[in-house]
């Protein structure tokens, strides 16, 4: 599940956070419920302006979103594949289509424009390589301006994290 508070460009420079700021944030990292008065005490500041501190960086994109993690074995999805994949033609609106299939699957749940040998990184998961398989071959394969993919399979998480502010 996932909240989205307001979409901002990622282009936009930084927004100037000082060290309150930051200690809020490292702690909804930690636990998104987590509530306005509880990090008031842990960060001696008085719930108003926790409040105030926490919209502002919402509204100004800092937090874009509050999400449930979810253990993607618990909900039978075992096979994470990265896939590497390359275009034949480089122009901005075959990348657009692309970008737009990318985001109508449900399989894909990252997509990365990168540099070097290929064009995109995709982070894909899957119940098995059965449905791995069948979303290579019936859907990336199938699409227009398809060039090279390369399928790694990952064999075990070392780390995983999507904390940003540290203390």
């Amino acid at each position: 599940m996932a909240k989205s508070i307001k979409k901002e460009k990622s282009s936009e420079r930084a927004v100037s956070l000082d060290k309150k700021d930051m200690a809020i944030l490292q702690l909804l990292q930690q636990n998104a419920r987590v509530t306005v008065k509880e990090i008031s005490e842990k960060i001696h500041l008085s719930t108003t302006p926790v409040h105030e501190r926490i919209k502002g960086m919402e509204e100004s994109g800092v937090i874009k979103q509050y999400v449930t993690l979810v253990d993607q074995n618990k909900i039978d999805l075992n096979l994470l594949v990265i896939c590497y994949v390359s275009l034949k033609e480089h122009s901005k609106s075959a990348g657009a289509n692309f970008i737009k299939k990318i985001n109508e699957w449900h399989q894909v749940i990252e997509c990365y424009s990168i540099s070097g040998e290929f064009d995109f990184m995709l982070k894909v998961i899957c119940k098995d390589m059965n449905a791995y398989y069948d979303f290579h071959v019936n859907k990336l394969s199938q699409q227009e301006n398809m060039g090279n993919v390369q399928s790694v399979f990952i064999m075990g998480v070392i780390k995983e994290t999507h904390q940003l502010v540290h203390g």
